[in-house]
């Protein structure tokens, strides 16, 4: 899983392919072990580890992660936020995360930007996001039940919209 693309890109052998998966996955905090195993053995942590070991595998300039921490306890979302930032810095890469775990996105982002019904309602320093003024963004960064997006699915549930 980890050595399918570095086998496809670089054309590299299966035993170096291997190699490599094996440095990084000990890098990431895992067992050598953990390559041979299949995801329905791993725990959610480490699965994610693993899908960050197939990311950077090959060394990409741009990382995409979609919900990194999702499902996972704030113990564990905090190191594989770490793993990520240490890797994106040791890679010299730009990374772009869609997350709705604030914790995370605070610990992870420099730029932050909220986008609502299609278009970018904010963007700005991941340190200004909790006091933007607008009220969508508040509602949601703050996690607080009522507000204008409250509002709306209540009006849309409504309506059928």
């Amino acid at each position: 899983n980890i050595t399918f693309r570095l086998k496809q890109s670089q054309s590299l052998s299966r035993q170096q392919a291997r190699d490599i998966a094996t440095e990084i996955v000990v890098q990431l905090g895992l067992e050598a072990r953990v390559i041979d195993q299949y995801p329905a053995e791993l725990s959610g942590g480490m699965q994610k580890r693993v899908a960050l070991a197939r990311a950077i595998a090959d060394k990409p300039e741009i990382l995409l992660f979609d919900e990194p921490t999702s499902g996972l306890d704030p113990i564990t979302g905090g190191v594989i936020d770490n793993l990520i930032l240490d890797s994106v810095r040791r890679l010299g890469a730009t990374a772009l995360t869609i997350s709705h775990d604030m914790a995370s996105v605070r610990r992870i982002a420099d730029q932050v930007a909220m986008i609502h019904k299609g278009r970018v309602i904010w963007s700005g320093p991941s340190a200004q996001m909790f006091d933007t003024g607008i009220a969508e963004v508040d509602q949601f960064v703050h996690g607080h039940a009522q507000g204008p997006l409250t509002d709306e699915a209540i009006l849309a549930a409504k309506t059928g919209a």
